[in-house]
């Protein structure tokens, strides 16, 4: 996230807790009467109360947050919070009862109530708001970020070529070929939609699954032209694919990683995908040999990126699992439709 758009939020937020702690002190007689009296010691504490909020409030953000919920580790972040309310405490108590009693010779707490838990348990209500705002809008900058990434990703796999050219000389070829040779002038065409629907139709986040899967199987049929019709590959799709919607460009990454990684032309053990479409969830299963010389993994840029994007359109309302067992990886995902 950009910093100054980051810091945009931060504002906003301060811009309305400022205007609550207003109207709140209005609503207050004794605060309003601190405030109107210009009270040093009220202004002095008030002061060392907003510091020790806002000190908490940006070690989650810039600290706590990116280094556990990025990474989803919620147990650490839960015990990263308590350690918050501790720190809170341990400020306040420097600022307030040491650093504030050396200059005014008041304390903010009485003498029984600076014992130890008290202190802690009075101070971990007044540490939440701070950790909860902060963890508030890191989560929605993180949100941001990602549809934000998402879209950037898809618009330069569109932008790597120059559409009009590229569709005008295929349109060229297949006309010179339509006569002589037309296997390869049908071909072109195939060629043509196929790029055409990356470059165009799918410019929408969803796409109908029928036309996903149309692409699919023109993408299959270039590589059945690679091998020579030697293709070893079991493509099926189960379920009735008109009037569902899925993510662009989605299933193909996990076509392109068969062909890439996978034996895709060995008869007695030929790879597999499988589209099962119901009512309300689409699975998408593959299976194949792995190559010799490929060290196959469930890691890499668009194994993340895939990933990224689907936790961004669906949240954790999805299935992702990759597996290898022996010389042979499997793929199994599971989104709603």
């Amino acid at each position: 996230m950009h910093i100054k758009k980051e810091w945009k939020y931060h504002l906003i937020l301060a811009v309305i807790l400022v205007g609550l702690d207003f109207f709140e002190i209005l609503g207050n007689k004794r605060e309003l009467d601190h405030l109107k009296n210009l009270d040093s010691i009220y202004l002095w504490l008030k002061s060392t109360f907003n510091l020790s909020c806002i000190t908490i409030y940006f070690i989650n953000f810039k600290v706590v947050c990116p280094r556990f919920l990025k990474k989803n580790n919620l147990l650490w972040f839960f015990i990263s919070s308590l350690g918050l309310i501790f720190l809170f405490a341990a400020i306040r108590f420097i600022l307030e009862e040491i650093i504030v009693f050396e200059i005014t010779g008041v304390h903010n707490y009485y003498d029984e109530t600076r014992r130890f838990w008290y202190y802690i348990i009075d101070n971990s209500y007044f540490a939440l708001p701070p950790i909860l705002y902060s963890t508030m809008v890191y989560l929605v900058l993180k949100l941001i970020e990602d549809k934000d990434l998402n879209k950037a990703e898809l618009d330069l796999l569109k932008s790597q070529i120059s559409p009009h050219f590229l569709f005008n000389t295929l349109n060229a070829f297949y006309v010179e070929l339509i006569d002589d040779k037309p296997k390869t002038a049908k071909d072109l065409h195939k060629l043509s939609e196929l790029l055409r629907y990356v470059t165009y139709d799918s410019k929408q986040d969803f796409v109908p699954l029928q036309n996903e899967i149309g692409f699919l199987n023109d993408y299959i049929h270039f590589f059945n032209k690679r091998f020579e019709e030697e293709l070893a590959l079991d493509f099926s799709t189960k379920g009735n694919i008109e009037h569902q919607q899925v993510p662009s460009l989605i299933l193909i990454h996990f076509v392109e990683n068969l062909f890439k990684h996978g034996v895709v032309n060995d008869k007695k053990n030929p790879a597999k995908i499988s589209i099962t479409i119901t009512t309300d969830k689409l699975i998408l299963e593959t299976s194949n040999r792995i190559l010799s010389s490929e060290k196959y993994m469930d890691s890499g840029i668009g194994t993340e990126n895939v990933k990224r994007r689907l936790t961004a359109i669906f949240n954790t309302n999805y299935n992702l699992e990759y597996k290898t067992e022996g010389n042979s990886f499997y793929t199994y995902l599971k989104i709603p439709t």
